[in-house]
């Protein structure tokens, strides 16, 4: 068994240089798939930069997954249970990016896929760090589980409705009888 250490004061789940090479992979590309999903949350959808912000992420939760299974490998006894959840943290990815790539028609696919995909990152994130943080630590454990679902669930719900309400507003234009021109002399 790969025993557990603490580098610059923070657990880590193993010393060995495979495990930290990966790790040294993994957890930039996890910085960078919480700060690039959140913020192709919180830009307008089709915007430039939405669009931008959501390939890093993709991008980002690609490489997360493809280090937490290494990792999970190294240590499939402690962290099997992250692979579950880096899986369906691509898996919701993977549908949301094919939604919109395939241009299926309304935006329930993506959203659900992306804030799923979120959700289920940050949970894998605190299921594996909560515990060793200051002030997560005195949370029981079902929060971690819990907490980032509970709070996406009204967001996503949010996009849902407000994306509904778009597809509503443009298919309304659309069959809207369109204003006759008086014939001109």
């Amino acid at each position: 068994m790969i025993d557990a250490s603490r580098i610059l004061g923070t657990e880590v789940g193993s010393t060995a240089p495979s495990f930290l090479a990966i790790l040294a992979v993994h957890v930039p590309a996890g910085l960078t798939a919480v700060i690039t999903g959140a913020g192709a949350a919180l830009t307008r959808k089709g915007s430039a930069r939405h669009i931008r912000l959501g390939r890093w992420y993709y991008r980002a939760i690609t490489v997360v997954f493809v280090s937490a299974a290494v990792l999970a490998v190294l240590r499939w006894r402690q962290d099997w249970d992250l692979l579950l959840l880096g899986t369906l943290a691509y898996t919701g990815a993977v549908i949301g990016f094919l939604h919109r790539r395939r241009r299926r028609p309304g935006n329930a696919g993506h959203i659900l896929g992306m804030g799923g995909s979120y959700a289920v990152m940050l949970t894998a994130f605190f299921v594996d760090n909560g515990p060793h943080l200051p002030l997560w630590d005195h949370l029981p454990t079902w929060a971690f589980w819990l907490l980032p679902s509970l709070i996406a669930a009204p967001v996503i719900a949010r996009s849902l409705l407000r994306a509904r309400g778009q597809t509503l507003h443009e298919k309304q234009a659309a069959t809207a009888p369109r204003p006759v021109s008086p014939p001109s002399t």
